[in-house]
């Protein structure tokens, strides 16, 4: 048994720590993707080492916030994480710190934000490359995109960098982002994300993405609803040698006596540049905007049993009516559901509903934090799916979090007799449980079970308090 006076020679320069956790097992799928090796080079070249002979190294801290953010996402409180720093430290022969949690707090202060956001970037691009080509639509990759807000504290310093919305009163709501996401439909995983203020020139998700254009690689094909649908973003898109399958704008006519007709509700229409760039493009770039685009567009009717029927029509750069039929694009915009239920899986499982940092530095450490702890358990999601052969969308996301956190502490200190007998059974344990599939299923957005019957706060909280001293 190894003494506590005696650690365990080179622990502290081992990031094996946090690899270990995701199956990165010689022989199993996917085990090159986010290694030890990838994770410390990454911090390495960013300059971000820090602490290689204290207790609260880079490894430790990363470890300790992705356990934090998958334990109970944000609502766990710091000491808890302290906690298992303790433990992990006992197990492997180290002195525990104490329970005092500034210094944990402050070492994740140091986390650079460069370093977490390659990482992300670097879980997913890994991937990707990777993945069996039964989980590809028609050959390719489709990236799906959506937006979406979480809120943070109320403090003065989260308020100027993200204000609230203007029409609350002062002191009344809280800070409020808006983000847009770029998720891979084969793994699930973000490969990228932008973050801004919910209000304010340049800050909608049209802005957000175009920020995001770097992201995708050639022959991508881009999925999105129709918010993202305007001439100028499909000619971005297209420029970069990426496909385009988004539903109509709202605010466009679709005819289908004109145009070159492929079949029933099928046709090739064009679209004519604008006159003026928009605000946000220079004269310049406008230039090197062409001046019309041959598009197709599809229209397709929605039957649900008991519902009234749907008129949907998308807009696609992918021409070739024969290689890619009416249905298949049909089925292909309907995989676009997948971003709201990516993300959906994001805010609630893994809480960035609502971030709990103070300032805007760590707010933005918190989400990639998060990002990052997702795009590993999709990780062993797919890993799980290669080996048992099932799609990885098959399989639930929550319970892979809840098998991976089981085995957390025993992977985490190499303390397990028999590691390839674990990783058969985490991941027998996560491709059993397949998401059932329901379809027609709807729900009221209604709520039975009442937390609490306060009002709402409709003055700022000081305004309260002193109305409560009188009384």
């Amino acid at each position: 048994m190894t003494s506590l006076s005696t650690p365990r020679a080179g622990f502290k320069n081992d990031f094996s720590m946090i690899a270990n956790s995701f199956l990165h097992t010689p022989g199993l799928p996917f085990a090159s993707v986010l290694d030890a090796e990838s994770i410390q080079r990454a911090f390495r070249e960013e300059e971000a080492l820090f602490g290689q002979e204290d207790i609260f190294s880079t490894q430790i801290v990363v470890w300790s916030f992705l356990a934090q953010t998958l334990r109970d996402g944000k609502g766990v409180a710091c000491a808890a994480a302290v906690a298992d720093i303790a433990a992990y430290l006992l197990q492997t022969g180290q002195r525990p710190p104490s329970g005092d949690t500034g210094d944990y707090c402050r070492a994740r202060a140091k986390l650079k934000l460069t370093a977490l956001q390659r990482l992300v970037r670097e879980s997913a691009g890994q991937l990707e490359p990777q993945v069996d080509r039964s989980w590809l639509w028609k050959g390719l990759h489709a990236k799906l995109v959506d937006g979406f807000t979480f809120t943070m504290p109320d403090t003065p310093e989260n308020q100027e960098a993200f204000p609230q919305i203007g029409a609350q009163r002062p002191g009344v709501g809280l800070p409020i982002a808006r983000a847009c996401a770029v998720l891979s439909l084969a793994t699930a995983c973000v490969c990228d994300m932008a973050i801004g203020p919910y209000e304010g020139k340049k800050t909608g998700e049209n802005a957000l993405l175009r920020g995001l254009l770097d992201t995708f690689e050639e022959n991508d094909v881009v999925v999105f609803d129709r918010h993202y649908c305007s001439f100028m973003m499909l000619a971005l898109l297209s420029q970069r040698g990426l496909h385009v399958c988004a539903r109509l704008h709202q605010r466009r006519h679709s005819d289908f006596r004109r145009g070159r007709r492929l079949g029933p509700g099928d046709h090739l229409i064009t679209w004519t540049r604008p006159e003026k760039p928009p605000q946000w493009m220079s004269k310049e770039q406008y230039d090197q905007i062409p001046e019309t685009l041959t598009l197709r567009e599809v229209q397709f009717h929605v039957a649900v049993p008991g519902c009234r029927s749907k008129t949907i029509t998308i807009i696609t750069t992918l021409t070739d009516p024969k290689a890619y039929g009416r249905e298949e694009l049909a089925e292909l915009y309907g995989f676009r559901w997948n971003a709201e239920l990516d993300i959906r899986q994001i805010k609630q499982t893994l809480h960035l509903d609502h971030v709990r940092c103070k300032s805007p530095e760590m707010v933005r450490r918190e989400l990639w934090v998060t990002l990052l702890a997702y795009n590993l358990i999709r990780k062993v999601i797919a890993t799980s799916a290669a080996v048992h052969g099932k799609p990885p969308r098959h399989l639930g996301f929550t319970r892979a979090c809840q098998s991976i956190l089981a085995s957390w502490m025993i992977f985490s200190t190499g303390s397990c007799r028999d590691p390839q007998a674990m990783h058969t059974m985490l991941l027998a344990h996560i491709a059993a449980n397949e998401v059932a599939n329901r379809p027609g299923r709807i729900e009221p957005r209604v709520l039975k079970r009442r937390r609490h019957r306060y009002p709402l706060m409709q003055r700022p909280r000081e305004q309260l308090r002193a109305q409560l001293r009188k009384t």
